[in-house]
Formats: structure tokens, C-alpha cells, sequence
């Protein structure tokens, strides 16, 4: 079957399994349960897999993607759960069905984290930085080091205080640009050091196309 699309979870102490040893756990998974994946062809061949937006190490997710395609029919209603049999604790498939957009068509990322602190500054403080109309930060690149703005990829970004925890819901610009959530408390580090957690942390809730409708 060809353009199928998996949505899944990586949560616990999955999230310290790397993108390269989580691609081989799911493809040990499908031959547990009972699937064949295609292969490409050519003089290298190799599973004919792929995460949509790989995930760094440490973070969690209950949205993840990724595209695939098998030798044989699957039944989606049966799949997950064969699939989840075969699963280490902390990686979960929700569903599987066939891909409706292409994955450049992925353009938004909801995300929940946490700042933590041992005495939390006030919240509106927090908030006055993020409403700047510029956050120059400078940002390791293949390329090397250069700064960059981080506003542009900020679409939405609210705050929430309990005790010497700051709760952060933003929605984040998933590709071009790229920008990963931790930057967010890099950006106090850089900029406002007496703002920055002492830990900090995040979580991928959904993700959208550029409509901010689900990604399917």
C-alpha cells in the first residue's frame, strides 16, 4: 500500500530514544506484527519511511507523523493495536490512514512547556518580553553561528503561573522557518538572563497546515 501516514506518541523515557534508533524501532515493530515495508530501489535500497518533523531528544510529543508504505494490504482499524504489541513503553500509534497533504504542506507546530524556576519572576514581565516586535537571538546553524529573530515564527504565545512554574501554550512556526520551542528559553538566557528558568521543557500537542486546520 502506498502513502500511508501514522500518527503517533513519544512520551516517557522514549523521548531519550534518538531519530535514528526510533526509525528502527518502528520498523522492527512492523515485522513483529506482521508487515512487510517497501523498499526503494536502486543500488542502496532502504525502507521507504519517514518522520515528518524529526524530534529532538528529550521532547515529548502526542502528534508525531510519519509516512510509509507497506508490501500488502493493512487493515486501519487493526494496525495500531498490533503495532503497539510490538512497542516499547512511551511510543504509541494512534491511528493509521492514507496521507491526504504532503508533508511540505506541514506548517504549524501547537506546543505546552514549562519554565521553572526557584522563585518565578512576575508573569507580566515575561510576557512584556515576549511581546517585543524583535527577538534577536544567535543561533548555532550547519553554517555556523548568526542571529536571528524569533518573532516571525511565534504565531501564538501565552503564559500561565502555579507556584515557581511558568506554563507556556505557543504555536510555533513548524518549517521555513524552523523553529524549536527550546529557543523560546534560550531567548531569556540571551536577552534576560534574571527571566530564565532554571528548567525548561516542552511538549508537541498537533500540528497544522498553513489554514492552522489539523494536518492530515
Amino acid at each position: 500500500m502506498d502513502k500511508l501516514r501514522m500518527r503517533f506518541s513519544k512520551t516517557g523515557r522514549a523521548v531519550y530514544i534518538s531519530h535514528l534508533d526510533l526509525m528502527h524501532t518502528i520498523q522492527r515493530a512492523f515485522s513483529r506484527a506482521g508487515y512487510k515495508v517497501k523498499y526503494s530501489e536502486g543500488f542502496n535500497p532502504h525502507p521507504v519511511i519517514s518522520i515528518a518533523l524529526p524530534l529532538s531528544v528529550g521532547m515529548s510529543s502526542i502528534c508525531e507523523i510519519m509516512d510509509f508504505r507497506l508490501e500488502g494490504e493493512c487493515d486501519f482499524s487493526e494496525t495500531p493495536a498490533k503495532l503497539n504489541a510490538a512497542l516499547p513503553e512511551g511510543i504509541e500509534v494512534f491511528e493509521i490512514y492514507e496521507a491526504e497533504e504532503k508533508p511540505a504542506a506541514l506548517k504549524w507546530l501547537k506546543v505546552e512547556g514549562v519554565f521553572r524556576y526557584n522563585d518565578a519572576p512576575e508573569l507580566d514581565r515575561i510576557r512584556n518580553f515576549f511581546s517585543q516586535d524583535q527577538i534577536v537571538i544567535s543561533k548555532k546553524t550547519k553554517r555556523g553561528v548568526s542571529d536571528t529573530d524569533i518573532v516571525p515564527g511565534i504565531r501564538e504565545i501565552s503564559f500561565d503561573s502555579s507556584g515557581n512554574d511558568i506554563t507556556v501554550h505557543a504555536v510555533v512556526s513548524a518549517q521555513e522557518p524552523t523553529l524549536n520551542p527550546e529557543l523560546l528559553a534560550e531567548a531569556l538566557r540571551q536577552l534576560a538572563p534574571e527571566l530564565a528558568p532554571v528548567f525548561s521543557s516542552f511538549r508537541r500537542t498537533e500540528v497544522y497546515n498553513d489554514s492552522m486546520k489539523v494536518f492530515r
